[in-house]
């Protein structure tokens, strides 16, 4: 939490929403909406797990309604945020909320959400730190430090010689500069990750060629 740094005056004051809040509605909809982003297609099943005064106050403050929306898809300010409970049970995704009141989280606005659709399963934790601000500090059990705030792209990959090589030898060849790089992986040979943090924004195409990397499972692109 140490390195969050505020880059104007609107981060401040809060986004562009449907309210109530700005921490537990706009930061919960991005949340919702990362985790949609990731996971690439809507899901069947939605848990969504609550920490802190998320826990406490998730209904009354629109928590849920915005975590819910952003899976969907729902920017901070759409008008059908509100509504998003009941978007989701026609559409036909399974939704439950864990309440854990009395589980202590590293920030009082926690939320895990696990999502899945046939075989695909994925966990993501996020928190919301204020002003519409997130941070998201874990994905399928790996601790992580994404602000969003970036461009960054995420790479989930086998653990095997030669992944980061082939991964930036792209992006050299398209003229995109690492800013930051993570790698971490469940075990020698096993699933791993790269969060790539990179200068250039609007480089999205570029994973269609990172995609086609053997042994490359997924690739997103935020900024």
């Amino acid at each position: 939490m140490k390195n969050l740094r505020y880059r104007s005056i609107f981060d401040i004051i809060g986004p562009i929403m449907i309210g109530p809040s700005s921490s537990h509605t706009a930061g919960a909809a991005r949340i919702g909406r990362i985790v949609r982003t990731i996971f690439g297609e809507e899901p069947e099943v939605l848990d969504i797990h609550l920490y802190g005064s998320f826990a406490k106050t998730y209904r009354g403050h629109g928590t849920d309604v915005a975590l819910v929306g952003g899976v969907l898809g729902m920017a901070p300010d759409d008008v059908d945020l509100p509504n998003s409970l009941k978007i989701a049970h026609d559409l036909g995704i399974e939704v439950s909320f864990v309440v854990h009141k009395e589980e202590k989280a590293d920030h009082p606005n926690t939320a895990r959400l696990v999502v899945k659709k046939g075989a695909r399963h994925m966990e993501i934790t996020g928190i919301s730190v204020g002003g519409g601000n997130i941070q998201v500090t874990e994905l399928n059990g790996f601790n992580i430090a994404l602000t969003m705030g970036t461009p960054t792209f995420i790479v989930t990959h086998r653990d095997v010689p030669g992944m980061i090589a082939r991964v930036t030898d792209i992006l050299g060849k398209h003229n995109i500069n690492i800013a930051q790089m993570n790698v971490t992986r469940e075990a020698k040979g096993d699933k791993a990750i790269m969060i790539i943090e990179v200068d250039t924004p609007h480089v999205a195409d570029v994973c269609e060629e990172i995609q086609e990397i053997s042994n490359l499972e997924h690739v997103n692109f935020f900024g």
